[in-house]
């Protein structure tokens, strides 16, 4: 137990840590403020408190998928580094592999839950094939940027420069004019 005395007040510190993430799990699993301060026994104001001091960002929800991609961990990294809500990139070798090892039933549900998945994100950065471009823009219409990196079928990795994917986020980030805050 983690204890601290406050006036006459013993605290345990566990139990709000806890009750912190159950009320950001409320949350993220899309229960309204009003409905988590019910559940958690506060008011809505504190939940909205609470989520303003650990705000990272606001903006669009971004989702960054690609491959065959040579250097998808500098990719990621750049991805991460911006605050890209999901990133799905692999090697030639590794979207082989992930086919391969799946029976077709599984292959389709899992591409079907992906799809519904990312169809929920504001942008969606797409880097790979012409074909494969014109596929995703034909499933997720607007919300859809490509980086083209070849003509299909691509059978070999391809190398992205970083700084243009940090170049296609950050103005993705671009709100109303205005940077998003990212600190």
């Amino acid at each position: 137990m983690d204890l601290i005395r406050v006036g006459d007040k013993v605290i345990d510190k566990q139990k709000i840590y806890r009750a912190v993430d159950r009320l950001l799990e409320y949350r993220a699993s899309g229960l309204s403020q009003q409905e988590v301060a019910t559940q958690i026994g506060v008011d809505r104001a504190f939940v909205s408190k609470l989520e303003s001091m650990g705000e990272v960002r606001r903006g669009k929800r971004i989702a960054l998928i690609g491959f065959p991609i040579k250097n998808k961990d500098e990719i990621a990294q750049v991805a991460s580094s911006l605050g890209v809500d999901l990133v799905i990139l692999m090697t030639d070798a590794e979207r082989w592999q992930y086919v391969r090892e799946k029976s077709g039933e599984v292959l389709i549900n899992e591409l079907m839950r992906l799809m519904s998945a990312v169809k929920r994100f504001d942008v969606v950065i797409f880097i790979g094939s012409d074909m494969r471009l014109r596929l995703v823009e034909a499933i997720l219409g607007s919300k859809v940027v490509g980086v083209e990196i070849g003509t299909s079928p691509i059978t070999e990795d391809k190398y992205v420069d970083p700084e243009l994917i940090r170049e296609t986020i950050s103005q993705l980030k671009v709100k109303d004019g205005h940077k998003i805050d990212q600190t």
